[in-house]
Parts: structure tokens; C-alpha cells; sequence
């Protein structure tokens, strides 16, 4: 078994993307209020290493805001085919302007076209006004590159804590907790 957690999450993570039938990057995302009132969401993790764990969305949605008024976050990759899941917390951070641009440059025409079109978390109202400013995006950007657009970003949460939970008969699981210290990762067992 590995003592550091990035090294732990790179060998599971492995497993997961050769196991699970789609989106082993699939992660739950949650986020609360200033005033503490929580929010959980799922995501897509576009890259993940020393740094941290990075996702992109549209910084003025929901997500975002709750962001920008707390900056402390929760992540939960679950697993089922391997019966595991991974829990990690930590502070987030912005990604730069440049490195966002990188990421949004891959992303189909389509969810490019998309991240302009959406006031992502707002009322909406109708699908039919939806489609209409979609049209509208793709005629204005037609035969040309689409920009990332500038409430459109990236975050990346800096694990502060990692918990590696296994799945053991009769419910008696396995938890690994690492809690980041001065020295590098402290590292113990929870009961199930």
C-alpha cells in the first residue's frame, strides 16, 4: 500500500478507468454557502497531480459563486464496479486565464458553443430559448475558432485530506484517512 495519497489515488484511478463502464472521472463536487448551506453536484476532473484536482465550469453558476464566497470544497469519486471510493477536501484556487484557455481550446465545437449560450444555474424559460441562443451563438461564431468565454474557468482543489475507502465483507470496510501536515501527509485508519 502506498503512504502518499496522490500515489494511492494515481494506482486506483488506473483501475477505475480500466474498470468502470464510463466516467471514472466522474467526481461529486461539493460546495456550500457562506452561511453554510450545502450543495453537491456532479463533475467531470480534467486533470489532477501535486498541484491538485482541476474541473472547469461557468464561474458565474451556482458552483462558482459558492466558490468565490467560500473557497473550501469536497470531492467524492465513487467507484462501484471496484467497490471504492475516494473522499477528498481541501481549499480551492482559480486557474489561470491561460491554462483555462488550453483546456476550453479541446473541448468539442459543440460544448464550446455551449458554454457561451448557457447562463448556467439560472431560470430558464423555455428549452425552445435555449436552443434559440445556441443557434444564435453558432451563427455568430461561424467559421471561426471559439473563444473561451470570460465567465468560463477552471478551479483546483488542494487536498488538505484524503480518505481511501474500501469495500470489505459485512460491512466492515476499510478507511485510510491522510491529513496533510507541516511535514508532508499524516496517515491512520477509521472504523467503519
Amino acid at each position: 500500500m502506498a503512504d502518499d495519497p496522490l500515489a494511492l489515488f494515481d494506482a486506483w484511478f488506473a483501475e477505475a478507468k480500466a474498470a468502470e463502464p464510463s466516467d471514472a472521472e466522474a467526481m461529486a463536487l461539493a460546495t456550500a454557502s457562506p452561511a453554510g448551506s450545502p450543495s453537491v453536484r456532479m463533475v467531470l476532473m480534467k486533470g489532477h497531480g501535486e498541484r491538485g484536482f482541476d474541473f472547469y465550469t461557468n464561474e458565474e453558476s451556482a458552483k462558482g459563486r459558492q466558490l468565490a464566497d467560500n473557497p473550501h470544497a469536497a470531492l467524492l469519486f465513487h467507484w462501484k464496479s471496484l467497490r471504492r471510493q475516494v473522499r477528498i477536501e481541501g481549499t480551492v484556487e482559480r486557474i489561470g486565464p491561460g491554462e483555462a484557455d488550453v483546456y476550453f481550446a479541446t473541448r468539442s465545437r459543440d460544448s464550446q458553443l455551449g458554454a457561451w449560450a448557457s447562463d448556467q444555474s439560472r431560470a430558464l424559460e423555455s428549452r425552445a430559448l435555449f436552443e434559440r441562443r445556441y443557434e444564435d451563438v453558432q451563427q455568430r461564431f461561424e467559421g471561426e475558432q471559439v473563444p473561451r468565454p470570460p465567465h468560463w474557468g477552471g478551479y483546483r482543489l488542494k487536498p488538505e485530506r484524503f480518505e481511501f475507502w474500501l469495500d470489505r465483507p459485512h460491512r466492515l470496510h476499510e478507511r485510510r484517512l491522510f491529513t496533510r501536515s507541516a511535514s508532508g501527509w499524516d496517515e491512520g485508519l477509521l472504523y467503519p
